[in-house]
């Protein structure tokens, strides 16, 4: 995922100049100018007014205030733009439209799905529209965030009204134009692809030739939307804004970056989490390396600051680095395992503060029921592995700090930045780049603050990657989890009781400081299970922090994929054991829940469901289903797989049935529940982090390992219409794949597994 293009910027009297892109993105016969805005050029609100005010402009720049409380940051604007300026969103000159993107492209497609939303409502000529990432500012913070950040599978749902009005405040902007022009009611005047038409005169005009006179037009501040009925983008697959310059290599990635005088870092982190450096032996040494410019100490770290980052590798590997590994350095697998098993093991009723949620009354159910079952579910320590590895290029002066990085994390990282280096959050510059993948990692700020350190101790700009190794083994993991289920069912076979206890690390403790006081309930760890829908009358599930000595993060629909595992496994379980198969027994546990019955339906006639698998000499085959709901959006999967005589597992073929509610760009929505799914195959095969002397044990993709293209099953996506409040997409897919396939691995061999990853497990014949 590294593009081979890169921006020289150059740098006049310390202070880089704004760039002139190497590559440019074409859509058509349209120049789109690149994606990333690098710009150092400012314009302040007063000059924004001064120059609509007193220039026939070519071009309109229309924002849309968001909240009263917006602070009205400055746009960062590129050299060509001048004009009319109404605040921060739009961009409109004769040749093109450029639509500011607040939201982190990542391959999730918001580089094009949040401009339709703005083409829809401003009737224009999509073969014009670019998308530009929007620099740091208050204006541009995600709605349900309240700050400016990529996540949650938030950024189209959070946008959808918010952008549609930008659109819409434009088009009645520009008809206005027209209108005072021609002397003509508003009312009699229409909008068709980037024209101003007035239908009884035949007059028609260009939005770029109106653009400078809209600019003089009063925004309305809440300008009606079509209805979903008149939508003539919306809801219609569009090809992507982004993708003309990944598949040219001419996108602008984290490792791309090139400043006038930079120089490049390796790090070499504490092997143990909360290790500290005690001393370097042969700093000096390792400076009068060809190349090499400075050997920083860091707290927890050393940078080797060289001409190149293949020189500062090289020469990171011959310090001789001692460290203080503290607490953790006798942490394995089999203490993390122990403690997880002991918080579970306390005697004594309910703690108090650890209950998440109840309904009825369990302990009877169990009690008095025909049966019950018990077993324990266990889920491993996960990396993200983004392809791109982790990266940042960073200028700190006196009074600045300027950084490239591709971040999901915007406001964080100019908060963490300000206090780190004593300056004020309005003196941090963040520059957003295309991100190689996300999955939550890149959420985080550590690469960035080393990069600041090291650039600050080295006085020129210097850009941080990280090697793979670095990448794997300082990750914020997806917490490891061990949960206890024990389960109440009656003398007809219908589940009456559902208690869960959940062992886990807490991500919000480390995250959120009101989150790590005493009886917090860690919503991550419950999510997806104190919520779930199936009619069982008595529910408890309980949450136990159990801290492991490793750091923890959100990792691609955090929670969710791990307790849709647990629910999913334990419910196929209890129908396989009363005699059902899985998809009818949930269905009897999902009346009143069209939704979930539609998708469950979906789904099965889509995998064949009823019809028998054809039996193959040596091969055992099955089936499985599995239903979640998370970020709003309900999706249904089943999957069929093939286990071999010596217990390889190949899946042969997934379905899948999302229901997400209005859809803005089916292409997208397809293409990412297909990768949420392989990301989520991934590591339900093969998924694991293991601890040995305080260290994690992988290192790359030879013993972390993903799914190649010749393992990847045939996916099959429907897209359910629906008019359900709209949901998220990125992550909702990943849930249901491994218990869908863990159950069709019991189909196979009658074998029940109830830990990750499947690579683990004896499925030999």
């Amino acid at each position: 995922m590294m593009a081979l293009g890169y921006i020289q910027i150059e740098r006049v009297q310390g202070k880089p100049t704004p760039p002139t892109p190497r590559h440019v993105m074409r859509l058509g016969s349209r120049a789109m100018s690149g994606v990333v805005n690098l710009s150092r050029s400012r314009l302040s609100r007063r000059k924004l007014l001064q120059t609509g005010a007193g220039a026939a402009a070519a071009t309109l720049v229309l924002g849309f205030h968001l909240s009263s409380g917006e602070s009205g940051a400055a746009l960062a604007a590129e050299p060509a733009i001048t004009g009319t300026a109404i605040n921060a969103w739009l961009r409109l000159s004769a040749e093109e439209i450029t639509i500011l993107v607040p939201a982190a492209e990542m391959g999730q497609g918001v580089f094009t799905a949040l401009p339709m939303l703005v083409a829809e409502e401003l009737d224009c000529d999509w073969r014009q529209v670019r998308a530009q990432a929007a620099p740091l500012a208050g204006v541009y913070a995600n709605p349900l965030f309240g700050q400016m950040a990529t996540g949650g599978s938030t950024s189209v749902r959070a946008w959808f009204l918010p952008l549609r009005k930008v659109g819409a405040a434009a088009r009645l902007m520009l008809i206005g134009a027209a209108a005072r022009l021609w002397r003509t009611p508003s009312a009699e005047l229409i909008t068709e692809a980037g024209f101003v038409i007035h239908p009884l005169t035949g007059r028609r005009a260009s939005y770029g030739a109106l653009a400078g006179h809209a600019g003089r037009q009063t925004a309305p501040t809440d300008p009606p939307l079509k209805a979903r009925g008149a939508w003539r983008l919306l809801g219609k697959a569009t090809a992507r804004l982004d993708l003309p310059a990944k598949v040219a290599g001419s996108a602008i990635y984290g490792a791309d970056i090139r400043l006038a005088g930079m120089v490049f870092a390796a790090m070499c982190q504490c092997p143990v989490f909360g290790g500290t450096l005690v001393k370097i032996d042969n700093a000096e040494e390792v400076k009068a390396l060809p190349g090499v410019v400075a050997v920083v100490p860091l707290t927890d770290a050393v940078a080797v600051v060289a001409d190149s980052t293949w020189r500062a590798q090289s020469a990171l590997t011959r310090l001789r680095i001692s460290w203080a590994e503290g607490a953790n350095g006798t942490n394995s697998e089999a203490t993390i395992t122990a403690a997880l098993h002991q918080a579970l093991a306390k005697p004594g009723a309910v703690a108090p503060g650890t209950v998440a949620s109840v309904r009825g009354d369990v302990d009877t159910a169990l009690h008095k029921a025909a049966w019950t079952m018990e077993a324990d579910y266990s889920l491993p320590l996960l990396a993200h592995a983004t392809m791109e590895p982790m990266v940042c290029t960073a200028v700190v002066t006196t009074n600045n700090c300027e950084i490239w990085a591709p971040t999901q994390s915007q406001s964080l990282h100019a908060k963490v930045l300000s206090g780190l280096l004593g300056l004020k959050p309005e003196q941090i510059k963040v520059n957003t780049t295309f991100l190689g993948g996300g999955f939550g990692r890149r959420f985080e700020v550590d690469v960035s603050v080393q990069a600041a350190l090291v650039a600050k101790a080295v006085g020129r700009p210097v850009q941080v990657v990280w090697s793979r190794e670095e990448d794997l083994r300082h990750d914020f993991y997806r917490p490891t989890s061990l949960s206890r289920v024990a389960v109440a069912v009656d003398d007809k076979g219908r589940l009456t009781g559902w208690r869960q206890r959940i062992a886990a690390p807490s991500i919000m403790a480390r995250v959120a400081a009101q989150a790590a006081r005493d009886g917090a309930i860690d919503a991550t760890a419950v999510e997806g299970i104190f919520d779930q829908p199936y009619a069982i009358p008595n529910q408890r599930v309980e949450y136990i922090r159990c801290e492991v000595g490793v750091p923890v993060g959100f990792w691609r629909s955090v929670g969710h994929s791990i307790n849709a595992f647990v629910l999913e496994g334990m419910v196929d379980e209890v129908a396989r054991t009363v005699g059902r198969d899985g998809l009818s027994f949930r269905k009897s546990l999902l009346i009143g829940q069209p939704r979930w019955l539609r998708a469950l339906d979906a789904v099965a006639a889509k995998i064949g469901w009823a019809v028998p698998l054809t039996p193959q000499p040596g091969i055992r085959r099955g089936r499985g289903i599995a239903i979640h709901e998370s970020f709003g959006s309900l999706v249904a999967e089943a999957a069929e797989v093939s286990v071999f005589a010596d217990g390889r597992v190949r899946v042969e073929r997934v379905a899948a049935a999302i229901d997400c509610g209005p859809v803005v760009n089916p292409d997208t929505v397809d293409a990412q529940v297909r990768g949420a799914i392989l990301f989520g195959l991934s590591a339900a095969l093969y998924g694991k982090i293991s601890i040995e002397r305080g260290r994690v044990v992988q290192g790359n993709f030879d013993d972390y390992r993903l799914v190649t293209m010749a393992e990847c099953p045939k996916i099959a996506v429907e897209i359910l219409a629906s008019d359900a409040p709209m949901g998220g997409v990125g992550e909702p897919a990943t849930p249901p794949i491994a218990p869908a396939v863990v159950n069709a691995i019991f189909d196979a061999t009658g074998k029940r597994l109830r830990s990750l990853p499947i690579a683990e497990h004896d499925l030999r014949d």
